[in-house]
């Protein structure tokens, strides 16, 4: 099933890719697998996912222990705490939730004890949903400006997640401004600070968001399944 899922995913994307002219390599797919047992992940990578994406410190902590592949890239994709950035900061490859200074500072310290460079998105509530962390997008400027000079930190672009609705072209505006925002901020061009990874996109509404300029897609029910919380 999830080879069948997978194939067809990647079919979407290529298909959306070509429709406007984009190399459907330039979209990496982020296989959201929180709340999965290492069974199905095992079946994922079988498959040739090789991007895990999780949204919680010790199930990440747990896995990374678990599942020991060395082509394996874990990705940190739910809010995190300053207390626990100390427990996965050498373990994955891109933190996507940033959205304070104070986080910023924290990942950049335990990054330098651990002697690794942290690449991190900052994350950009978009909506102003009440429900979703995130920077207000005004804010985000003043932030990049803030903590681009951290050391043992870089920070690879912005990440957001659009409000669940039923009709994906609603959020056609959100992936619109977050990719303004990030030709914005590239346009500053300040040290350590790329603007490459737009992640923004998940099950419901990738198409839009690849079209919008979506550089990484978040995807984990058309993958995995409904989530087992």
């Amino acid at each position: 099933m999830i080879q069948e899922n997978l194939n067809n995913i990647k079919k979407q994307i290529t298909d959306i890719c070509l429709n406007i002219d984009r190399d459907p390599k330039s979209v990496v797919l982020v296989n959201v697998s929180k709340t999965k047992p290492i069974s199905i992940l095992e079946e994922g990578y079988e498959a040739g996912m090789r991007i895990f994406g999780e949204n919680k410190v010790q199930e990440i902590c747990d896995k990374y222990e678990q599942f020991k592949k060395e082509d394996i890239k874990w990705h940190m994709i739910g809010h995190l705490q300053r207390n626990k950035v100390k427990y996965i900061v050498d373990k994955v490859d891109l933190i996507h939730s940033v959205d304070s200074y104070r986080l910023a500072e924290a990942i950049s310290k335990e990054a330098k004890k651990k002697n690794v460079v942290a690449h991190i998105l900052i994350q950009v509530n978009v909506a102003q949903e009440e429900s979703k962390y995130g920077l207000e997008t005004k804010d985000v400027m003043d932030m990049v400006r803030s903590i681009h000079q951290l050391e043992h930190l870089k920070i690879e672009g912005l990440m957001t997640i659009a409000p669940f609705v039923d009709d994906p072209e609603e959020n056609r505006p959100i992936f619109k401004a977050l990719y303004q925002l990030s030709v914005d901020i590239k346009e500053q061009n300040l040290d350590n600070v790329s603007m490459d990874v737009l992640s923004m996109g998940m099950t419901n509404d990738f198409k839009v968001a690849i079209e919008e300029g979506a550089t990484m897609i978040r995807i984990g029910t058309a993958l995995f399944g409904d989530r087992n919380y």
